[in-house]
């Protein structure tokens, strides 16, 4: 076919798309009283369309294109509405709904084609809510979905965590802002994920491997951090919300603008947050876990019956400090480093360790995002295309002495594309061609310390999703071709004569060659084959098989040096292969009004696993790296085969007739067995793998008053306990793990919404306390653990324990500039 053909038919099928637009209209009721329902929100998510429901109950959508797609109907009491509507046959429409107070299903986006039922899509996921987000306690996004089955937090401090799904994280989890994938140095210890937690709506968990669909670093699963909807057609809305913390003194401000105005949707949301240092009843308050983080993010957008294309942009700014767990030795009061040799350290006074003011040793980090989201319609096809660019800039200051210096100065700078070809559905099969991948490159020339080479890689990846359903099954299965070419430069170093710190030097003649040239081309083919199968419209099972790929990363690689924020020397290895996994899934699901359970069990095979491994000397201590004077312990990564298996199980009752009371259980376990590989000996110290977390379980008792009270609407009470069990199966060789004991956390929470006589909302307010009884207790994930000059130290502990008791008292207010009729 010419080119001239081909430019031909795509203009012919634009012109059908634009010519074939349609109105949609209808009323939304109560299924049992027929009673109209208003404020219900309607969601095409395929489309980025929404509307809500007028005080008659009646709707209407406009500028919609001729195409079947999923409509999302949703009201606070009611069972959400999910439906497939054929918009070129179909323009009114009448949505009964029914009362219930179990949330029996979700619409999800993530790796998946399109918008899909969460109930049919085979592979384990979980969603996450805009109500379990407002009602719970956390200094950052990451750290909300401790709680959710399957997922935990590594942390190191407030406002810097990296999740981990079933056992796996750093570079194995892909983190996604609204599908577009955040990158921001996730090799590192103690490297955050930098986005506003203001901004997020609701999350979407992959559990396991979704390479298929987003390719390396995505081989545990994904974190799709996704904002609020675009406002209802003709709509101008904001709020304002403010959050004080009492352990660290956090307090937090953000207030956000949306509008939807003849097609043209927008947004605007401005966040601050700041603490001092956060405290137990062991440690007192910890110093240098303070944090400043500014935050801001636009958008605009057209929404038509072409399609939509949107355009948006954010800025994350944040100074953060880093422990380093040194203290007096006789006092346990923490210390600081004030001179560059770090021979004597005073003790941090009391009024330094209540301070807001950021310590001269800490990171700046800064992270501006830019992308484009679009799609168009052509005819029966689809043509999705989103652009991304990226800045990650890190500052680490480790000089006292001279602290407008950074010691580690990263700035890497990303370039990602995806595109995805949406076929005409034939027979029912549904098909998605796509291509996806990104170009980065991560300079380090303008710091004194140098963990990481400079280096540059470059992802392409063409893959194949294809769904369908037959009767009660739902049959989905895909396969992905990824290729990185990765290159990082030799580099060299020398005295500054100026500040007598190292620099990168060109002229090799006296300078010290810290890293080597290298060059390599990583492969692998990425899959997955799974089955959803509906018993009943209440009971199903599900089942999925998916192989995964990930190419090792820069620090895996090429580390060498110490790492400010991590006080230790990392060493890396450039003969590592990439790793591959097959991992196994299988559950069952059951929901009614006032029940829903399921039970979800996994296997996970790694090859090629890697994995951080302290050091140990001849003698059998630690082996020490010196610098300036200063000793610091070395890890190397290994490599080794990997198993990791177990699983998830939660019950939600509403007792009948006590609707109003919600009863929520959970409990998710994991197991990591080194299998071992690469000619190492395995022995009861080194047969687990490090960083697993324990036996979990939560439970939450909640009450719903069905009523209101005067002013008082959606008013709520909340008890609930967390319970973890001894970890003591842990990475003990070379004492690169400790054995950490278990302990239980209570929490409580009010809240309600203030409203005037005509029910419009004035304000939301809530109270939620967090480790109601002030337990002291270390998490196995927390890199805190093991933050001491002097671990053996006559008391039986060691290392920073985590926050104590907190109450958090959060209000927001609504606001309408502009309402629909």
């Amino acid at each position: 076919m010419s080119i001239k053909k081909i430019i031909y038919l795509v203009a012919l099928c634009m012109s059908y798309a634009m010519h074939s637009q349609t109105t949609i209209t209808g009323i939304i009721k109560d299924k049992e009283t027929q009673e109209v329902l208003p404020g219900a929100i309607l969601y095409f998510p395929d489309l980025k369309s929404s509307s809500v429901s007028k005080t008659d109950g009646s709707f209407e959508i406009h500028n919609l294109p001729s195409i079947k797609t999923l409509l999302q109907v949703r009201l606070l009491g009611y069972q959400t509405i999910i439906r497939t509507i054929d918009l070129s046959s179909t323009s009114s429409i009448i949505i009964e709904m029914e009362q219930s107070h179990i949330e029996a299903n979700e619409v999800v986006v993530t790796g998946v084609s399109k918008a899909t039922e969460i109930k049919r899509n085979p592979v384990p996921m979980v969603s996450i809510d805009q109500q379990y987000l407002e009602q719970n306690t956390a200094t950052n996004v990451i750290d909300a979905m401790a709680k959710v089955p399957g997922v935990n937090v590594l942390s190191t401090g407030p406002n810097v965590s990296k999740p981990y799904i079933r056992g796996l994280g750093y570079n194995r989890v892909l983190t996604l802002f609204d599908g577009v994938r955040q990158e921001s140095q996730q090799w590192g210890d103690e490297h955050g994920i930098e986005v506003d937690q203001f901004l997020i709506n609701r999350i979407e968990v992959i559990k396991g491997p979704a390479s298929l669909i987003y390719g390396s670093d995505a081989l545990a699963g994904v974190v799709n951090l996704l904002p609020e909807n675009t406002a209802p057609e003709g709509t101008i809305k904001g709020s304002v919300q403010v959050n004080y913390q009492t352990n660290n003194g956090l307090y937090a401000a953000s207030g956000a603008l949306a509008g939807n105005i003849k097609s043209v949707v927008f947004g605007l949301r401005a966040s601050y947050k700041e603490a001092t240092n956060f405290q137990n009843k062991y440690d007192g308050r910890v110093h240098n876990t303070g944090f400043k983080e500014n935050d801001l993010n636009a958008y605009i957008g057209l929404n038509r019956k072409w399609g939509y294309s949107h355009l948006n942009f954010s800025i994350y700014d944040n100074l953060q400090e880093i422990p380093d767990g040194s203290r007096d030795s006789l006092t346990r009061k923490f210390t600081k480093q004030i001179t560059e040799e770090d021979t004597i350290r005073p003790i941090v006074s009391d009024s330094e360790l209540s301070s807001y003011t950021i310590d001269p040793i800490h990171q700046h980090v800064q992270h501006y995002r830019l992308f484009s989201t679009n799609q168009f319609i052509l005819g029966e096809s689809k043509l999705a295309l989103k652009l991304g660019y990226q800045q990650s800039i890190r500052r680490e200051f480790a000089h006292p002495e001279n602290p407008d210096i950074p010691g580690l100065y990263l700035d890497m700078k990303t370039a990602t594309y995806d595109l995805k070809f949406y076929a005409p559905e034939l027979k029912g099969w549904e098909s998605t061609i796509g291509l996806n991948g990104m170009y980065q490159k991560n300079n380090v020339d303008k710091g004194t310390e140098f963990v990481i080479p400079e280096y540059s890689l470059l992802d392409f990846a063409p893959f194949l999703y294809i769904k369908k359903e037959i009767k009660k099954i739902d049959l989905a299965f895909g396969a992905r071709y990824d290729i990185r070419s990765f290159h990082n430069t030799e580099l060299y170093t020398n005295t500054n004569p100026a500040t007598g710190f190292d620099m990168k030097v060109t002229d090799t003649i006296g300078a010290i060659k810290q890293f080597n040239n290298y060059d390599h081309t990583f492969k692998g083919f990425s899959g997955s084959v799974g089955i959803t199968y509906n018993i009943s419209e209440r009971l199903l099972i599900k089942g999925n098989i998916a192989k995964g790929f990930r190419a090792p990363n820069i620090s895996e690689i090429s580390a060498k040096g110490v790492h400010p924020g991590s006080g230790f020397q990392q060493l890396g290895d450039d003969n590592f292969k990439p790793e591959t996994n097959l991992q196994e899934d299988i559950g069952i699901f059951f929901d009614s009004h006032h029940v829903s359970l399921s039970a979800e069990v996994f296997n996970n095979m790694i090859d090629h696993y890697i994995f951080n491994q302290k050091l140990q000397n001849l003698n059998g201590g630690d082996s020490l790296y010196i610098e300036a004077g200063n000793s610091y312990p070395v890890y190397k990564f290994r490599q080794t085969k990997a198993q990791l298996f177990g699983g998830e199980a939660r019950i939600d009752i509403h007792p009948h007739p006590l609707d109003w009371l919600h009863f929520e259980n959970s409990v998710s376990m994991v197991y990591g067995i080194n299998k071992g590989g690469n000619g190492a000996e395995l022995n009861d110290s080194n047969k687990y793998l490090p960083f697993i977390p324990p036996l979990h379980t939560n439970s939450e008792l909640r009450a719903e008053l069905p009523k209101k009270i005067s002013c008082f609407h959606h008013l709520y009470f909340k008890i609930g306990m967390q319970y973890y069990a001894a970890q003591n199966m842990a990475f003990l060789a070379d004492n690169t793990e400790t054995k950490t004991p278990g302990y239980t956390l209570f929490d409580a929470g009010i809240g309600t919404d203030i409203c005037t006589k005509k029910e419009i909302t004035l304000c939301t307010i809530g109270i939620f306390v967090t480790n109601l009884s002030d337990v002291a207790y270390q998490s196995n994930m927390s890199r805190l653990k093991y933050f001491d000059n002097y671990p053996n130290n006559g008391t039986g502990r060691s290392g920073i324990y985590s926050m104590g008791r907190n109450i958090s008292f959060k209000l927001t207010i609504p606001f309408n500039i502009k309402s629909s009729k």
